[in-house]
């Protein structure tokens, strides 16, 4: 890719692009053959996000992370719109708007928990920003506590804010988790292919026991079988599916449900 003249973003989908990389969108009709401005002047007729990865730039979109490039058509199929992002291997999780987490609360300051993320800093969360919270009837959240929810601001210049309702007021599963269970970490990749439509190996191991799961994109899983037996049974197949084929998962899976 030339450095800063960069290359159209449909021609790097599937590719290996580098921080510092310019991709450049496809121009609108009504702008004389100009590429497209991401200013607050001239909004795209089909709505772009740009994800994990990938900042606004005047060019297009500048690349902030090493990984492959995704995109996702809109819904209308507009060429405009859609979405970007940079898919990548890391460790530290790096909040993003709109994620839905698991935070361990470490803290209370006044009306707002300090909760765990595993990023570079700690969320808040307030006491309203639960279903049916009012200042008499608040939720009984302790320190030490697993909360499921998702970020409703999440950017390099603002602490993060987490939610545990949606635009209704509705928690939407989000909360408290129960006292049980199991919490463990994998890494982010994983957690992207677990949290995919259709997943086989959440297919799988829902024939082997009954369980209930809850998956945050931070990497943080919790789980919860019959016995505890069950439970780490469940625990090692999810951390040994990163390392795993298809086939020899299905052999394990099937020794498990021999027994």
């Amino acid at each position: 890719m030339a450095a800063g003249r960069g290359e159209a973003a449909e021609a790097c989908v599937g590719r290996v692009v580098l921080p510092g990389d310019v991709l450049l969108l496809p121009a609108c009709p009504d702008e004389d053959g100009e590429r497209l401005r991401l200013g607050a002047g001239a909004a795209p007729r089909g709505r772009l996000l740009c994800g994990p990865g990938l900042r606004r730039c005047v060019a297009g979109l500048l690349v902030t992370k090493c990984g492959l490039l995704r995109h996702r058509q809109a819904g209308g199929g507009g060429a405009a719109g859609g979405a970007y992002w940079v898919d990548s291997q890391q460790k530290r999780y790096v909040p993003v708007k709109g994620d839905h987490v698991i935070g361990i609360v470490t803290a209370k300051a006044g009306d707002v928990f300090k909760l765990d993320v595993g990023g570079s800093e700690q969320a808040s969360l307030s006491y309203l920003a639960f279903e049916g919270a009012t200042k008499r009837n608040r939720p009984n959240v302790q320190v030490g506590d697993l909360i499921y929810g998702q970020f409703l601001v999440a950017n390099k210049d603002m602490e993060p804010e987490m939610v545990c309702i949606d635009s209704s007021g509705r928690s939407s599963g989000m909360g408290i988790i129960g006292q049980d269970g199991f919490l463990f970490k994998v890494s982010l990749g994983l957690i992207r292919k677990l949290l995919a439509p259709k997943c086989e190996i959440i297919q799988e191991l829902s024939q082997l026991y009954p369980f209930e799961l809850v998956l945050g994109m931070n990497g943080r899983i919790w789980v919860k079988a019959k016995t505890v037996q069950q439970t780490l049974i469940i625990v090692n197949i999810l951390e040994a599916c990163e390392y795993m084929t298809a086939e020899q998962r299905k052999q394990a899976l099937a020794k498990l449900s021999g027994n």
